[in-house]
């Protein structure tokens, strides 16, 4: 596969209310996670394909998000291959965390990064 010619943005260009699909894994998205981020882990990704088309129906981009951006950028690649307008979020988690954007739990615990 080549990343390069992958469309990818930092962190500092998903605009708030951007669209986010996290394909981490559940225990991942537990310990914090987007807010309002479409949750779908990779492993169930092909499965559950039609919740994201579903929730991206109205064209809008899609950020995709992982831990560091590796899984994303695989997601990202299958996403472009099917005509969404999807990019890969440069650093994943880890950057988001590291560049102070919010982060929240579904139990209200404190929110890190797996």
């Amino acid at each position: 596969m080549n990343f390069a010619s992958l469309p990818s943005v930092d962190v500092a260009a998903v605009p708030s209310d951007g669209f986010v699909l996290d394909v981490r894994e559940d225990n991942e998205w537990a310990a914090g996670h987007v807010e309002g981020a479409l949750h779908i882990p990779m492993s169930d990704f092909v499965a559950r394909f039609g919740e994201l088309t579903e929730a991206a129906d109205d064209g809008r981009r899609v950020h995709v998000m992982c831990r560091v951006g590796g899984r994303s950028a695989q997601v990202t690649q299958y996403l472009v291959q099917q005509g969404i307008d999807a990019v890969n979020i440069d650093g994943g988690m880890l950057a988001w965390d590291g560049a102070g954007r919010p982060m929240v739990t579904d139990s209200g615990d404190p929110a890190f990064v797996l």
